[in-house]
C-alpha cells in the first residue's frame, strides 16, 4: 500500500517493519531517493505526511504506534534482489532462513546475483545462497563502503560560523 504512493513521490520503498508489543509498538519505514542522492530531513518529513495520511485513511494497523521514517544509512539492509547486484563488491553478512551444509550465517564480499542466488564471496570461495531462503542481510560497514558513499553523495554545502 505505502510503496506506489512513495514510487509517485520519487522514492524508493526499502522496508517496512512493525516491531514492539503493546503500548510500545513502532512502525519504521525505510525509504531512498531514485536518484540516490541522501534523504534530507525534508524528504523523511514529506514520506512521513504521506505514510501517516494513507495509513489513517487505510487503518491496516489496530492500536496505537509510532511512526519512524528513515533512509537506509551506509550499512543498509539489503531486502531487494536488485541491492545484491547494486552492492556487488562490497562486504555483507547474510543470515539464512534454514542452513545450507550446517551454516546460516555467511559474511563476505557479494559477487551480485543470478538466476534467484545471491552469490558471495566467503572464506576463499564463491557460495550461492537463495536469494528466497534470506532471513536477513545487510551491508557491513568498511572503508571500502564509506569511500563509495562519498563518491555517490554530493556535498551539501556548509553554512559558515559568520564573523568579520
Amino acid at each position: 500500500m505505502i510503496a506506489p504512493a512513495l514510487e509517485g513521490m520519487g522514492y524508493d520503498l526499502v522496508r517496512v517493519r512493525l516491531s514492539g508489543d503493546g503500548n510500545r509498538r513502532q512502525l519504521q519505514v525505510m525509504a531512498e531517493r531514485h536518484d540516490f542522492a541522501a534523504m534530507t530531513v525534508e524528504d523523511c518529513a514529506a514520506i512521513s505526511h504521506m505514510v501517516s495520511a494513507l495509513l489513517d485513511a487505510e487503518d491496516p494497523i489496530k492500536g496505537s504506534y509510532l511512526l519512524e521514517v528513515s533512509s537506509p544509512g551506509i550499512d543498509r539492509p539489503l531486502t531487494r534482489p536488485r541491492d545484491f547486484e547494486r552492492f556487488s563488491g562490497h562486504v555483507a553478512r547474510i543470515e539464512l532462513r534454514a542452513a545450507i551444509d550446517g551454516r546460516r550465517r555467511f559474511r563476505g564480499r557479494l559477487l551480485g546475483i543470478e538466476d534467484g542466488l545471491v552469490r558471495l564471496e566467503t572464506d576463499g570461495e564463491s557460495v550461492a545462497l537463495p536469494v528466497d531462503e534470506i532471513a536477513a542481510a545487510k551491508l557491513i560497514m568498511t572503508d571500502e563502503l564509506l569511500a563509495a558513499s562519498e563518491r555517490a553523495t554530493p556535498e551539501a554545502p556548509r553554512e559558515g560560523r559568520g564573523g568579520g
